[in-house]
């Protein structure tokens, strides 16, 4: 396998493996948890194989993701390991909520410092925007944890290009982290010009469309109720048929380059531009091993035609949140 390399996450000087390794799935969203201990060897072996950046947030558990990475990069060169969190989702005693409170802030990101045994967070995310609280607020807080030193680089996750931009004035944005693939490709439109505007980086979450993309779900699947694909309605029935039906003509590409379907869909995310950076997700050295071979998968300008008249725009079946997650995104 070539090596991932490396690529820069905008124009702020931060610097990532081509390939990060999204860390959520290892403790929560899809079924049991992980293994813990095969859990914590993928993310060494991840690092063995040249991953540096590896995403989590407080939310994802709550709090036990953030404690396993931690675990996991103990020991390992800090100044080689890029961490990345996330804070403002909120789940207590009235429920979840977004909380973007200055207060906050700083009280999330100690608690995340803590929980990761670390003394910086490399890159902080807004997770969601809080629509009590004006974007400039939560950045003038998030902007002094800068210069506090107890983070590197900012970041915001789904927001809208308005908050987005806002942010930015407050203080740069080195990257924003919205979920793109071969079925979600609104934002190609959207937020990739707007990051590309300010000089920020793209950091593609889900790029396997939560495993539709690598193949592995089958028509008719269903999901338990620990698996939150239960509640997605891009999962649900005719919905979901109607999704893996899609993947004929990208499945037969991957047959011709004798590459998995997952591999070629994140080939296909990696060529969209140096500065997309793809997290996929996984429990396992084996799923990784296959995810990082993406790198040796060519993309033509004829592949890519073929790809998007398969899988246009707005081509999935479904709505990619349940209606309460809905209304946290693009605000």
């Amino acid at each position: 396998m070539t090596s991932v390399g490396k690529r820069r996450l905008g124009t702020a000087g931060l610097e990532v493996s081509s390939i990060g390794l999204g860390c959520m799935g290892m403790t929560a969203a899809y079924g049991p948890a992980g293994d813990e201990a095969e859990s914590i060897a993928t993310i060494r072996a991840a690092f063995d194989q040249g991953v540096t950046l590896f995403d989590t947030a407080d939310i994802y558990g709550p709090f036990v993701n953030e404690e396993l990475v931690g675990r996991a990069v103990r020991g390992l060169p800090r100044d080689e390991v890029v961490i990345a969190t996330k804070f403002a989702n909120v789940v207590d005693e009235f429920g979840p909520r977004i909380d973007g409170r200055p207060a906050y802030v700083r009280a999330a990101c100690e608690a995340s410092l803590r929980r990761l045994g670390v003394d910086h967070i490399d890159l902080y995310f807004q997770h969601r925007v809080d629509p009590s609280v004006p974007v400039a607020e939560t950045w003038g807080a998030m902007a002094e944890l800068v210069s506090d030193g107890l983070v590197r680089y900012l970041g915001i996750s789904e927001a809208s290009e308005r908050s987005l931009r806002a942010a930015n004035e407050v203080h740069r944005v080195t990257c924003g982290q919205y979920e793109m693939s071969m079925f979600t490709r609104e934002y190609e439109m959207t937020i990739l010009p707007a990051l590309r505007d300010i000089g920020a980086g793209f950091m593609a979450f889900s790029p396997l469309g939560r495993a539709l993309l690598a193949g592995g779900i089958a028509p008719g699947a269903t999901f338990g109720s620990d698996d939150y694909r239960s509640r997605m309605p891009r999962f649900q029935a005719e919905n979901l048929d109607h999704n893996i039906r899609l993947l004929e003509v990208v499945r037969k590409m991957a047959e011709e380059k004798r590459c998995t379907l997952g591999q070629l869909a994140l080939a296909w995310l990696l060529q969209l531009g140096a500065d997309i950076v793809p997290i996929p997700g996984t429990k396992r050295r084996a799923h990784l091993l296959d995810n990082l071979g993406a790198v040796d998968v060519e993309i033509t300008d004829a592949d890519r035609s073929r790809i998007d008249a398969a899988l246009p725009v707005g081509a999935a079946q479904g709505a990619r949140y349940d209606e309460r997650q809905g209304r946290t995104i693009n605000r």
